[in-house]
């Protein structure tokens, strides 16, 4: 048996909503939290981080600021929710703490 934690969806939702203000903890329902984390994702499978082959480099996969514009900009054009940008930024990088907090473990 692995002592290895694996991505849970509500663990991840839990984790960031701790890291936002007091005053934003509930601005956001958990689907609009993990609709950014799936912008995040799709982020990822455009730069070809899920492709063990691929030449892209850590500093690259660790560009928040790359992945945080991606994500704004990408809910700017769907418009399917209304996020504050600042928010966005929080969400990203609570959602990217997260995935750090699990490597701690493996």
């Amino acid at each position: 048996m692995s002592d290895e934690l694996k991505y849970d969806e509500k663990e991840a939702v839990k984790f960031i909503r701790a890291l936002l203000p007091k005053e934003k903890e509930d601005q956001y329902t958990d689907q609009e939290i993990l609709y950014v984390i799936d912008i995040m994702y799709d982020w990822y499978d455009k730069h070809d981080s899920f492709d063990l082959e691929s030449d892209v480099t850590e500093e690259e996969l660790d560009d928040v600021p790359a992945i945080t514009a991606y994500v704004k900009e990408q809910i700017s054009k769907r418009g399917e929710v209304e996020m504050d940008p600042d928010d966005i930024d929080l969400i990203v990088k609570g959602e990217l703490e997260y995935e750090e907090s699990l490597e701690d473990f493996i």
